[in-house]
Parts: structure tokens; C-alpha cells; sequence
């Protein structure tokens, strides 16, 4: 099986990805259910944007969860980030290729993150999609020094959580100028 090709920069004191090589869908996705999973239900397995595919699997997932009182979704979100790092961490060790482009289930708990105690509405969902991938794929400081320096199932998922906070900040800004003026 191939594998990212990690190479480490001259230039900085930084890895960088040779996406020359693009890690192949591993079987086990559709055999088994904790593959299937952290391929976020079977969305890392689109050719194209899996990322955004992930996100979108977010959605039915967050409309489950929205009804929650906020303890209630702050307790189950928890506890869904704890599992998604064990379980991203359990298949990088597997199929040995860190940060797999396929495995997306750290963008579904992003999209829960960017959504916690913002009002409910299909224009906020819309623009907590949008926040998000603008913050996964820019990444700015300090979700870069995590994508870049904090490595298996930790890594993985610690960076979506951010550009969740950063993203859920900006919608709780705006959810609270809408109220308050």
C-alpha cells in the first residue's frame, strides 16, 4: 500500500505533504463498521471534496442532535470528539498513513463544534457549513501549528475542533448582533 510521503522541509522547520501520492481507499471501509466510521459513513471514499462530503454528513447528524438541551449536546459532543480521536488514531495506526485524505469524520465533528448553542435555522446551518470549511482549509494560526505539529488520531481531530471554535465564535457573534441590535 502506498503512503503520504511526509518530507521534512529544508527551507523551515516544517513537514510538508507530497500529494504526488494519494494514499488508496482501504477495502476495510466497507467491511468494517469503525472503518466506516472514520471514512465518515462512506463519504471519504468520494473522488473529489471528500472533506465538504464529510461535512455534509454532518448535517443530518446535527439536525439529530439540535433538539439537545446545551448540556446535553456539550456532554454527547464531548464525548463524540474523545471516541473520534481513539478511532481516527486506531486506523491511522492501521493503515499507516497519517492524516488519510479519505478519513473525514474529524470534518463531521468540526460541523458539530461550529454548531453548538447557535440558533436553530437552516441560514445558520448554511453559514456554519461555509465558516467551517473556510477555517479547515485556511487554517490560520493556531490551527496550523496543531495541523502541522500534533500528529495521529489527536492531531486529526484537534484541528477540526478549532476551526469549529473559530467558526462557532463568528456565528455566536453574529446570532448575538442579530438579538442585541
Amino acid at each position: 500500500m502506498e503512503k503520504f510521503i511526509m518530507e521534512k522541509s529544508l527551507v523551515s522547520n516544517t513537514f510538508k505533504r507530497d500529494y504526488t501520492c494519494i494514499a488508496p481507499i482501504p477495502e476495510k471501509v466497507w467491511q468494517d463498521p469503525l472503518y466506516f466510521i472514520a471514512f465518515g459513513f462512506g463519504t471519504g471514499t468520494m473522488p473529489f471534496a471528500p472533506g465538504t462530503f464529510g461535512t455534509l454528513m454532518a448535517v443530518p447528524i446535527y439536525l439529530l442532535m439540535a433538539p439537545l438541551r446545551p448540556l446535553s449536546y456539550l456532554i454527547l459532543l464531548v464525548a463524540i470528539i474523545t471516541f473520534s480521536m481513539w478511532l481516527c488514531g486506531k486506523v491511522t495506526k492501521e493503515i499507516g498513513v497519517e492524516d488519510h485524505q479519505g478519513m473525514n469524520l474529524d470534518e463531521i465533528v468540526g460541523y458539530l463544534v461550529t454548531m453548538f448553542y447557535i440558533p436553530f435555522g437552516w441560514g445558520w446551518m448554511l453559514a456554519g457549513f461555509v465558516l467551517f470549511r473556510l477555517f479547515d482549509i485556511w487554517k490560520p494560526w493556531p490551527i496550523n501549528l496543531v495541523d502541522r505539529h500534533v500528529h495521529g488520531g489527536i492531531g486529526m481531530i484537534l484541528d477540526d475542533v478549532l476551526a469549529g471554535v473559530f467558526s462557532c465564535a463568528l456565528l455566536s457573534m453574529a446570532a448575538y448582533i442579530k438579538v442585541y441590535l
